[in-house]
C-alpha cells in the first residue's frame, strides 16, 4: 500500500498497519526509509518555528537551519535505534515476544503516522507563537505518538504465537 493510505489507516487502527509492515518480514532497509522520512518531516516542521525566531532575535536563519539539520536527520535516528533496543529490552522483560526489528518499526511507523501532527505544530509554532494553541497541539501529538507506539508494540510483542 502507498504510505499516505498506511498513514490514513493507522488513523483507523494502528495495529493493523503495524501487522501488515510486519508481515511483510524484517528488511532493515525498509525500517531505516521509514524513520528517515519521519525525521525528514519533523525537519521541515521546524521551519516556521525557526523563521519566527529568526525574525525575532534578528539571527541568521541558515545556521538555524543547518543544526536542526543535523540534530533530525544525522543524530535523531541514532537515539530513535536506542530507544527502540531499549524498549525492546523491557517488553522482552514483560512477556514480550517479538524481535527486535518489530519494536524498532512499531516505533519508526508511531513516528511517522503521527508526523502531519508535527506538521500542524510547527505551523502553529511559526504563526501563533508559544501559547495555549502550541501545548494543545504538542500534547495531541504525544496522544497520537504513544497511541501508535504502544499499539504496534502489542502487535509487535504480544500478539506472536
Amino acid at each position: 500500500m502507498p504510505v499516505t493510505t498506511d498513514l490514513v489507516a493507522t488513523y483507523r487502527g494502528p495495529r493493523r498497519v503495524v501487522r501488515r509492515l510486519l508481515a511483510m518480514g524484517p528488511r532493515e532497509d525498509r525500517a531505516l526509509v521509514i524513520l528517515i522520512a519521519a525525521c525528514v518531516v519533523v525537519f521541515v516542521a521546524q521551519w516556521p518555528r525557526l523563521a519566527r525566531e529568526a525574525h525575532f532575535t534578528g539571527q541568521e536563519l541558515n545556521p538555524m537551519l543547518g543544526g536542526a539539520l543535523l540534530a533530525w536527520i544525522f543524530f535523531a535516528p541514532l537515539i530513535f535505534y536506542a530507544l527502540a533496543l531499549i524498549c525492546h529490552g523491557i517488553a522482552r522483560l514483560f512477556g514480550g515476544r517479538g524481535s527486535a526489528y518489530d519494536a524498532r518499526v512499531a516505533l519508526f511507523w508511531a513516528f511517522l503516522a503521527a508526523s502531519p501532527l508535527i506538521l500542524l505544530h510547527g505551523l502553529v509554532a511559526g504563526f501563533v507563537g508559544p501559547g495555549p494553541g502550541l501545548q494543545a497541539v504538542g500534547l495531541l501529538w504525544l496522544l497520537v505518538f504513544l497511541w501508535f507506539w504502544m499499539s504496534g508494540m502489542i502487535e509487535a510483542g504480544w500478539s506472536k504465537a
